[in-house]
């Protein structure tokens, strides 16, 4: 099978028939290039295989085949939607493009796309574990967790995976080892293939990267290799991984001027985002079967959303690792101490009430937002995004209904009715 270089103008055939015109080169990869192509009045990305690049050509094309036909139920998948016909000229797969407001999660780590705030950074935490949770739930892995596979919406957090030709079905290994920094220590010694338990691995490396903007295995022990060769890289991540604050050992701490982002979210982070990532990168690294699940993941991470809080300046933070002041008070890294804001508790979840927040459903798209109200800024309310009506009961028994679109006013002692739950707002956060 030859290696056939593609060019704009070219014409794909397409298994189900017709013709892809590829229109422009989008990237190239190890494994293939991509291209934005026009097929029967739509555009499409494109991905075309370097066949000499796959260990077994047949048996990715077969595994293609399957995830065209069966994909995956989780929207956050861009799978795999029609081969191309089998030319002898390579092969390839047309998918949905990404749309041009989501931003590829290597720009957000190198700083060049800034994420809109800590819901933002927090939703895609919930939604890329959730994701993966529907995928292993399904019997398959994705074999190749890196940054390179996600595509994230700043001004949400929404997330898009692409990436999606090397899932497969449980004790099935396409080739791919993976990423070095993400794959899992005993891929990199080499002992075994990729599976849900390596894929465990790599999501603990992601959501630390996400939450903290660094390697959770590079500190000074690192550093101390000036280069780093592939030896070097087998032995940090594979022989000889130390996680950066590992509690037994501080021989691979972060260094100040190197590893800021770490050194300066890792204060903020609750207990509990601590000890999971500290379990994660301990007893993880050498204990497979003993890594956090994604279900574990998903309660932590919307426990710390409902953590969130803000200053009056506008910065917002994490209110279990805030610093307090004698009186109680909430000490802003701008000087300010605010006192802790009301909390509405919905069952377990609580959200913590100042301009912006927002409470969530059961998925992740927000159901309520704390306004101002126009005509007296000093007074909030509960904005309902839902499109179903709210009942509210003021402290003075006063019953309102809450529309869609209108907002319930913020008391102590508030009582919210939302798809049967009863909510309450209160002065106790926990």
């Amino acid at each position: 099978m030859s290696s056939r270089i593609f060019r704009p103008g070219d014409r794909i055939p397409m298994e189900l028939g017709g013709e892809a015109e590829i229109t422009q080169t989008l990237g190239q990869g190890g494994q293939g290039a991509v291209f934005r192509a026009s097929y029967r009045g739509h555009d499409y990305a494109l991905k075309m295989y370097f066949p000499n690049k796959l260990k077994n050509p047949a048996l990715f094309r077969e595994n293609l085949q399957r995830l065209c036909e069966q994909g995956i139920e989780s929207p956050a998948f861009v799978m795999p939607l029609m081969l191309t016909a089998d030319t002898g000229e390579g092969f390839g797969f047309l998918m949905k493009l990404i749309p041009p407001e989501y931003a590829p999660f290597s720009d957000i780590l190198n700083a060049k796309v800034k994420l809109s705030g800590l819901y933002a950074i927090v939703n895609s935490a919930i939604r890329i574990t959730a994701a993966f949770r529907e995928l292993h739930n399904s019997g398959r892995s994705y074999q190749d967790l890196n940054d390179g596979g996600f595509f994230i919406r700043p001004s949400d957090g929404n997330v898009l995976i692409c990436d999606c030709d090397n899932i497969a079905p449980y004790g099935e290994h396409l080739g791919i080892a993976g990423k070095p920094g993400y794959m899992a220590p005993e891929i990199v010694r080499g002992e075994k293939a990729p599976d849900k338990l390596t894929d465990r691995y790599s999501l603990a490396v992601v959501l630390f990267r996400l939450l903290l903007r660094g390697d959770p295995l590079e500190g000074s022990k690192v550093l101390k290799s000036v280069c780093l060769t592939e030896d070097a890289e087998r032995r940090h991540y594979g022989f000889e991984p130390k996680f950066v604050y590992d509690p037994e050992d501080d021989s691979n701490r972060p260094v100040r001027g190197v590893h800021n982002n770490i050194i300066k979210f890792w204060k903020i982070m609750p207990d509990y985002i601590r000890e999971a990532f500290t379990y994660s990168f301990t007893m993880g690294l050498f204990q497979p079967e003993k890594r956090l699940i994604e279900k574990q993941w998903l309660e932590l991470l919307i426990r710390l959303r409902s953590d969130i809080s803000a200053c009056t300046c506008g910065a917002q933070g994490f209110i279990s690792g805030s610093e307090r002041d004698p009186d109680g008070k909430v000490v802003c890294p701008c000087g300010n101490h605010y006192q802790p804001p009301l909390a509405l508790h919905r069952g377990r979840q609580r959200i913590l009430l100042f301009e912006g927040a927002k409470l969530f459903g059961e998925n992740v798209e927000p159901v309520g937002e704390v306004v101002r109200n126009k005509v007296n800024p000093g007074l909030w309310g509960l904005k309902n995004l839902s499109s179903g009506e709210w009942s509210c009961t003021l402290p003075n028994q006063q019953e309102k209904q809450i529309t869609p679109g209108s907002a319930a006013p913020i008391f102590n002692g508030t009582k919210i009715t939302i798809d049967g739950d009863i909510c309450e707002i209160n002065g106790d956060i926990g």
